[in-house]
């Protein structure tokens, strides 16, 4: 079994989360979503963010905007709507009882 897919298969399972969290309280372009990704070490490629985006957007989560820029053409900004800040607060119990489980499990192993 490869560790490396393994690992990719561990952050693409939460990636959705990490995205409607980075927009809470500020919409944001791809590209600060992705520097924000990469800057946690979640190695994310623009192959992989733009149709997850798509797909937040038509599942009701997010919407966008469309803002000029003085440094090219203009950029798309993501924003959660209502639905999306409702789905993202229970994502955030659900984590947090995910990691206190994930915990209970391995942490008298590690130690």
């Amino acid at each position: 079994m490869n560790i490396e897919n393994t690992k990719a298969q561990m952050r693409k399972g939460v990636l959705e989360y990490c995205i409607l969290s980075i927009l809470e309280g500020e919409d944001k372009y791809a590209s600060e979503i992705l520097d924000t990704l990469k800057d946690a070490k979640m190695l994310v490629v623009e192959g992989t963010i733009y149709p997850l985006l798509t797909r937040l957007k038509n599942a009701g989560l997010l919407n966008y905007r469309w803002e000029e820029s003085t440094s090219g053409p203009p950029r798309k900004y993501y924003g959660l709507t209502e639905t999306g800040k409702i789905f993202l607060t229970e994502l955030n119990t659900t984590w947090d009882e995910l990691r206190n489980a994930v915990n209970l499990v391995t942490n008298d192993k590690n130690n």
